[in-house]
């Protein structure tokens, strides 16, 4: 009776052992589960904030291709403000120097008028002092 005893006894511990080694693959596959669940969550964020962070990148390169062509448009443009405003100053000073040219020339004018009308004068006394001194002279 106690070796009847004993040989359940172990009999039963095997399958409690039994049972505890089916429960411990089962909570060990439970976790890995768990485990492997938590981590395909994590890897989708990660992977969504993979695509995120590469958008950016692709967004910022694009951002700098936009702001170096600008700042080009924007020197060409610099540039061109810059010859126009060279060509209105040479127009201003040409205008001065037409001036200029216009006011030498209306003195000359002037000048001209004043020593055609002094010439003009001198030979018409000249031609009465030459017609007064042949007057002088039929008379004596």
């Amino acid at each position: 009776m106690l070796g009847s005893m004993v040989k359940e006894h172990h009999k039963e511990q095997a399958k409690r052992k039994q049972e505890q080694e089916v429960r411990r693959k089962e909570a060990i596959d439970a976790s890995n589960e768990l485990t492997q669940a938590l981590v395909d969550h994590l890897n989708v964020g990660v992977a969504q904030a993979y695509l995120n962070q590469k958008r950016l990148d692709a967004e910022a390169k694009q951002l700098h291709v936009g702001a170096t062509n600008f700042a080009k448009q924007t020197n060409q443009w610099l540039q061109l403000i810059d010859t126009v405003s060279g060509a209105l100053k040479e127009l201003g000073d040409v205008e001065n120097w037409a001036r200029s040219i216009e006011n030498d020339m209306y003195q000359i004018q002037q000048t001209l008028e004043v020593a055609y009308k002094a010439s003009r004068a001198s030979q018409t006394t000249g031609a009465a002092v030459a017609i007064a001194d042949e007057s002088v002279e039929a008379k004596k």
